[in-house]
């Protein structure tokens, strides 16, 4: 038993002489922050709350205010043209030009620049630029 309990020793001294493979590294952990979503969530809720302290009135969406935007640009349209322009159905679009039409909200659209540079202050131009760049190749 001697023997054996000396060779049981042994081993495991040898086991912890010898050196050990190279490791991966460590995965950086997943941080939500850090994540694409996140960011655009983040970015859309911080433009968001922008939009409706700034428009005019609490109660119009960017939709509705897109809408009027196109209408004003192109003067007619139909609503097909319309929904495609700003990115909505048909089906949607028929409720948001009834509503724009009951609310006369035309007026807003000088209030629609200033919005924009609310959102964008915390970049300089370059930076502004390139993220609106960046976001028109993502949509």
């Amino acid at each position: 038993m001697n023997y054996e309990a000396g060779a049981m020793r042994g081993n495991v001294a040898k086991k912890q002489q010898e050196p050990k493979a190279a490791s991966a590294p460590t995965p950086r952990p997943y941080r939500i922050e850090e994540q694409i979503g996140y960011m655009l969530r983040r970015a859309h809720q911080r433009a968001s709350a922008i939009f409706q302290t700034t428009i005019g009135d609490p109660n119009i969406t960017p939709t509705q205010y897109s809408s009027m935007v196109k209408l004003d640009e192109y003067r007619e349209l139909s609503q097909n043209l319309l929904g495609r322009l700003v990115g909505m159905d048909k089906a949607t679009m028929q409720g948001v030009v009834r509503r724009l039409k009951d609310r006369k909200l035309v007026e807003l659209l000088i209030n629609g620049p200033a919005v924009s540079r609310e959102t964008l202050k915390p970049l300089n131009g370059a930076e502004q630029r390139q993220l609106l760049e960046l976001l028109s190749r993502l949509s």
